[in-house]
């Protein structure tokens, strides 16, 4: 396809070799438009950039970049979203440094939908992971747009229990979106784009470079409400996320864990600096002051179902909950599919079942 002009100017001044987001903001404000920029000579420029930057916005020209741009367009899943558009997301405008330009494949809609981060560890525990997507999947259920950055671990974790819920879930990735990574998770990255979406602010043919992934984690935190860190060693890159987070005035919640499990130093870390603990997803509904039509579904009185007296926050199978309970197989299952759209329990792999609220 033939790419419209302005865009075309937005895609050259975004691979100028040192122009970065403020400066760029501050040239759009001196002179309206990228096409503007392009057009305004180096003695002019070099007034609100360094010189060396005013000479590469003027020579400025990436044909590469804009063919393999244009050839990407042309599936309807992919799109180019700048400050200019209406769909650029709104939360990221309040943060110091928003990208000027992003590439968004799957849903546009979902880039302003009232979301909430989740990330952890590459390397979490069997129960790390079920939290992770058990939180997810109850905040989507209550149609918070569930946000990570499609790594291994709690990352992946999230991004499942975000597409069981109505909210989804969006990836942030560290690479150009014509790239899957990791690429274990090339399943997952379609079911995004088929019913959720990933955004990146690099450009096409991006490889997964080290320092791009500390930098993508500011749109992480940016796009949500609030931060949810499960399962974090204290050098882990969820702190980098969390830490974000708290400069751009999101609310961080944390879950607990052993005192003598490394992995959750992290999270021990962030709560002694005053992040919430939450035991359940209603803790974080709570704190954003969020109260959807399905967040509210849960009674006040909710603890007081009989099945809560045999079905904690551990998970439990239905044959060892059978037991406990008394209750037939059908019986429970019929309970319990009530109890999960009501968002207080979740399913998890391997037919088990984990109490959320």
């Amino acid at each position: 396809m033939i790419l419209d002009a302005e865009l075309a100017s937005w895609l050259k001044l975004s691979q100028v070799s040192g122009l970065g987001n403020e400066s760029m903001r501050s040239l759009l404000h001196a002179f309206g438009s990228p096409s503007a920029i392009l057009a305004t000579s180096a003695a002019t420029l070099k007034q609100i950039v360094r010189p060396v930057v005013a000479n590469s916005i003027v020579n400025a020209a990436n044909d590469d970049l804009l063919a393999a741009v244009s050839s990407w367009l042309e599936d309807p899943q992919n799109h180019i979203v700048t400050l200019a558009d209406a769909d650029y997301p709104q939360a990221l405008l309040n943060i110091p440094d928003p990208p000027f330009l992003i590439y968004v494949k799957g849903r546009l809609d979902l880039l302003n939908h009232s979301s909430l981060a989740v990330v952890g560890s590459r390397n979490a525990s069997t129960q790390g992971i079920r939290n992770a997507e058990a939180f997810a999947r109850a905040a989507s259920e209550a149609d918070l747009c569930i946000i990570s950055g499609m790594a291994h671990g709690i990352d992946t974790a999230a991004h499942i229990g975000g597409l069981g819920g109505k909210g989804s879930s969006i990836a942030v990735v560290g690479t150009g979106l014509d790239k899957v990574y990791p690429s274990a998770n090339r399943d997952l990255a379609h079911k995004l784009a088929q019913s959720g979406a990933l955004i990146s602010e690099f450009p096409l043919g991006m490889p997964p470079l080290a320092h791009n992934f500390p930098r993508r984690n500011r749109i992480i935190s940016g796009l949500s409400l609030g931060c949810l860190v499960i399962e974090a060693t204290l050098q882990s890159g969820s702190l980098i996320t969390a830490r974000m987070a708290l400069e751009q005035g999101r609310d961080v919640f944390a879950i607990p864990g052993s005192i003598h499990m490394p992995l959750a130093k992290g999270c021990h870390a962030l709560i002694k600096q005053g992040a919430k603990l939450v035991e359940n997803v209603h803790d974080i509904f709570e704190e954003l002051g969020w109260y959807s039509s399905t967040a509210n579904t849960v009674s006040s009185n909710e603890a007081e179902h009989p099945v809560f007296a045999h079905l904690g926050y551990e998970p439990l199978d239905i044959d060892s909950l059978c037991q406990r309970s008394g209750l037939t197989i059908e019986a429970l299952s019929a309970i319990l599919l009530q109890l999960e759209l009501d968002g207080q329990v979740a399913t998890l792999a391997g037919g088990m079942y984990q109490r959320i609220v």
